[in-house]
């Protein structure tokens, strides 16, 4: 993992930014926003930006940049997204982590996922302890690729931490650990399986441990598990919403086998407040570790946003000039 620590006159500095755009900028519309956020990112301390563009470079699997500014009086964990949203929570952090995210990509949105918002808040909610998404908290997050299902995906997925006194960590598998047997290797690289939207995409019909077959009738894309460079390749992949195509067992077995791989070679990374990570989402698979809610203002919260290396091919795949994906 590539990490840069801000010092204090570093850390001091992106404060000044954010309070200065805010003061400019009195009503939070960060879609509005986000060219003026990018040339504003300029601003930031040369050291970080270095950082930032050297790792973007390089490929580094995850990114993490420490002691970002956090509100010394930040207001207790919400109760969900919905509420955070409502009451513009951590407006100052959610700025702050787009500063940074602009050095190394473009951040976008989903029409159908936290209404459309740039920035999402990841918090545990009462009544989704065992969903399939951010939302969740006994249920564990199984490794996977952000928005699998489609082609205009992120190429990296930020995640800020405000808060995590439980030490909750986030779970990262990178794609070099795969070394699946050749004949199933190359059965990876084939246009064999199928990438549904999960759960925190607000999409019907509802896939549930009642009704799994919902999820097939869900719009999906066929492709490779594995792509791009033979030496070095890339992965889509998501246990929960990854299948074979129907009847393919060959592909069902190779796909178990890289998940089995996976899972083997996953490590944790503890986030603390202030500490931001950028996972490589072609290159690394996430999740999260199970924990206890309390639901007293005091879990983990983090602010999430995805980004893409090159805005254009989703304004091709689009065909209109804007940040939100349907």
């Amino acid at each position: 993992m590539a990490r840069y620590v801000l010092n204090d006159t570093e850390k001091t500095e992106v404060a000044r930014i954010a309070d200065a755009f805010l003061a400019a900028h009195p009503v939070w519309t960060p879609m509005e926003y986000a060219d003026r956020i990018r040339v504003e990112s300029e601003r930031l301390p040369v050291g970080v930006r270095q950082f930032l563009v050297a790792a973007r470079a390089a490929e580094d699997a995850v990114i993490a940049v420490a002691n970002l500014p956090v509100d010394e009086n930040l207001v207790p964990t919400p109760p969900s997204w919905q509420v955070a949203e409502k009451e513009g929570a951590a407006i100052r952090e959610e700025l702050v982590l787009l500063l940074i995210a602009s050095v190394l990509g473009d951040p976008f949105a989903w029409t159908n996922q936290q209404n459309g918002r740039l920035v999402h808040d990841v918090c545990p909610s009462k009544g989704q302890e065992a969903s399939l998404t951010s939302a969740s908290s006994e249920q564990q997050l199984t490794l996977h690729t952000e928005d699998v299902f489609h082609t205009c995906r992120g190429d990296y997925v930020a995640l800020m931490c405000l808060r995590n006194p439980d030490g909750v960590g986030t779970t990262v598998a990178e794609v070099d650990a795969v070394e699946v047997s050749g004949p199933l290797r190359e059965v990876l690289h084939q246009d064999r399986f199928r990438f549904f939207p999960d759960d925190s995409h607000e999409v019907v019909p509802l896939h549930t441990a009642e009704h799994p077959s919902a999820l097939e009738e869900r719009p999906h894309e066929v492709a490779s598990v594995l792509f791009g460079p033979e030496d070095s390749p890339y992965l889509r992949i998501d246990a929960d919403f990854t299948s074979p195509v129907e009847g393919d067992e060959e592909a069902g077995r190779a796909m178990d086998a890289a998940a089995r791989q996976l899972a083997a070679a996953a490590r944790r990374v503890v986030l603390s407040p202030g500490e931001a990570a950028f996972i490589d989402n072609y290159r690394v698979i996430h999740g999260r570790d199970t924990f206890t809610p309390r639901y007293d203002g005091t879990d983990r919260w983090l602010k999430r946003t995805s980004m893409v290396r090159d805005l254009r091919r989703t304004y091709v795949h689009t065909k209109s000039r804007s940040r939100l994906l349907a």
